[in-house]
């Protein structure tokens, strides 16, 4: 039961990390992404690649936070002409492109038999009994990280001026804020934020194949985003973790529904999650947290403050 648990809080992890990226560029910038599948595939083989070639899984880490980081930021810039609908199309489009070139391409991707064999971080520290753990301890760590991160970049200047081009770019080019760069750089970062994730995915089942990156990823991640609230990354954490919970919880079923047989027990779960979705957004559409906001109250207090004294000062001049 433990190693269940350890399990279910290692894709928790996973889950998270794809949530903080999609939350900095569709919950915060407002540009969609329907590839976060074909994205997440990216990272996978390219860590599992440069760590089977020898460089080591940090290399590989690395290496697929970059090679997704470009290859975000160049969808980014040839969308500059779409409108959001488009950009949809587009991303949809590329994690269909990534799904056929890991299938077909068999001399570097292994085909539909996969790459088997991908070496973990940190192995050999700990016996194998307790590697779970370990493995467990360092994708909190990374977490926690891209979580601390990501909050101090909502809340300088850059994480309010792709806010603002979230809610009107023209408005924001006309107050001088170069639309088209804050698009590339949130996409891009969001896309090494994919490709860490990738790069976990890969060394945890030390074996990926195309099957394991259908598009019902995307539509779990964006579940998490919006049950957790829009822009709100401390809302990701409850969303990733509840939406991921009914996933894995559901499995249950067979052991209190038992006419059923396996697919129809499936498809019930599909059904159950959805079901529970709809509620959620009925009853909460705001999310388990609302976004950070520059709290307005604390300036406007300051300000009328400021006022005050400043015609304090004027009558006693005037007297």
């Amino acid at each position: 039961m433990t190693a269940y648990l350890v399990t279910i809080l290692i894709l928790v992890c996973i889950a998270i990390i794809l949530g903080l990226a999609l939350n900095l560029q569709w919950g915060l910038c407002g540009m969609v992404n329907f590839g976060m599948a074909g994205f997440f595939a990216l990272g996978a083989y390219a860590a599992a690649l440069v760590a089977l070639s020898g460089a080591g899984t940090l290399a590989g880490i690395v290496v697929a936070a970059l090679i997704c980081a470009a290859t975000c930021g160049a969808t980014a810039l040839v969308s500059l002409r779409l409108s959001d609908e488009y950009l949809a199309i587009l991303t949809l489009g590329f994690g269909e492109v990534i799904r056929l070139v890991t299938l077909s391409e068999s001399w570097l991707t292994g085909g539909s038999l996969g790459l088997p064999g991908i070496p973990r971080p940190l192995w050999g520290w700990v016996s194998e009994q307790n590697y779970e753990l370990l493995f467990l301890a360092l994708l909190v760590v990374v977490v926690l990280a891209l979580f601390l991160v990501l909050e101090v970049l909502i809340r300088s200047p850059f994480g309010r001026a792709v806010r603002a081009v979230r809610e009107d770019d023209t408005v924001a080019s006309t107050l001088g804020k170069n639309v088209t760069m804050l698009r590339v750089k949130a996409f891009a970062v969001g896309g090494a934020i994919i490709g860490i994730a990738g790069a976990f995915h890969a060394y945890y089942l030390t074996y990926v194949d195309p099957s394991q990156f259908s598009a019902i990823i995307t539509a779990y991640t964006f579940m998490a985003v919006i049950a957790g609230g829009r822009g709100s990354n401390k809302g990701l954490l409850f969303g990733a973790a509840t939406i991921m919970c009914l996933i894995e919880g559901s499995r249950f079923l067979k052991d209190i529904v038992q006419v059923l047989d396996a697919t129809q027990l499936a498809s019930i779960r599909l059904i159950l999650i959805g079901l529970g979705l709809i509620l959620f957004l009925i009853y909460r559409p705001q999310g388990f947290l609302l976004e950070y906001r520059l709290r307005s109250s604390s300036l406007l207090a300051r300000s009328s403050l400021n006022g005050a004294t400043r015609m304090h000062d004027f009558k006693q001049e005037a007297s």
